[in-house]
């Protein structure tokens, strides 16, 4: 479904990725896992199009997606959840989920309601809040409708990063659940994370970025008990 070939991107003269080859399978949940500053959330901009590719490739569905528009890129079916959720904290939990189905508005408006039943389906807190500015949520609840606002553009590919970040345990718990839900609903995941393990737990495969560079890749049960993924993530080893 997505493959990055020889990618490199960065933000004018610094380059921030260097020729990193991935790919992501249709019905995966694939992890990429990596300390702060490796180019994780740079690599999720490149490939919807806010950061402008330097050279190699991304394809999606067969698509290039590097010389077309972000909205473009979501309107094939690619939708991106934001680091620290990027809510519209003045805008109502309605409005907020109906902004993101705008691209979904353009190929049916009728889809919509659909849509939104089946957000508050996956997260019934925010039924509960529907009319209830976003700025007023929870940090819990605002990832909640950080994911609901993606997907209501109705995306094949949903690419999350750091979807964890600031929240309680018991919450991440949650988040974690609604991930492996959506795979089994039909959806492919590209899974951005510092949680390294419980990124690794319910992934597929996984891909370890470092400054900017693919170290390691494999199933993600094999990087589970990788020592040096152990070593440097996990923060155990093994005996």
């Amino acid at each position: 479904m997505l493959k990055v070939r020889n990618l490199e991107a960065g933000y004018g003269k610094l380059r921030v990725l260097k020729r990193i080859s991935m790919h992501v399978n249709p019905g995966e949940i694939v992890t990429i896992i990596g300390a702060n500053g490796a180019g994780k959330t740079t690599l999720l901009h490149t490939i919807t199009g806010l950061v402008k590719v330097g050279s190699g490739e991304i394809f999606f569905n067969d698509k290039n997606l590097s010389t077309i528009s972000p909205e473009k890129i979501v309107f094939s079916g690619c939708s991106l959840v934001p680091e620290g959720r990027q809510v519209f904290s003045t805008m109502t939990v309605q409005e907020n989920l109906l902004l993101g189905g705008y691209v979904q508005k353009k190929r049916d408006r009728s889809n919509l309601d659909d849509e939104i039943k089946r957000v508050y389906d996956l997260f019934p807190v925010l039924k509960e809040r529907e009319n209830q500015l976003a700025g007023t949520l929870s940090g819990g609840e605002q990832q909640m409708l950080a994911m609901g606002r993606a997907l209501m553009a109705k995306p094949s590919l949903i690419m999350m990063d750091e979807p964890s970040t600031g929240l309680a345990p018991l919450i991440v718990k949650s988040i974690f659940q609604v991930i492996i839900r959506l795979r089994e609903e039909g959806n492919t995941v590209l899974l951005v994370e510092q949680n390294a393990k419980a990124a690794l737990s319910i992934a597929d495969r996984g891909y370890v970025l470092e400054t900017g560079k693919i170290i390691l890749q494999g199933a993600a049960e094999d990087l589970l008990q990788n020592r040096d993924v152990q070593r440097a993530y996990l923060g155990r080893e093994m005996d």
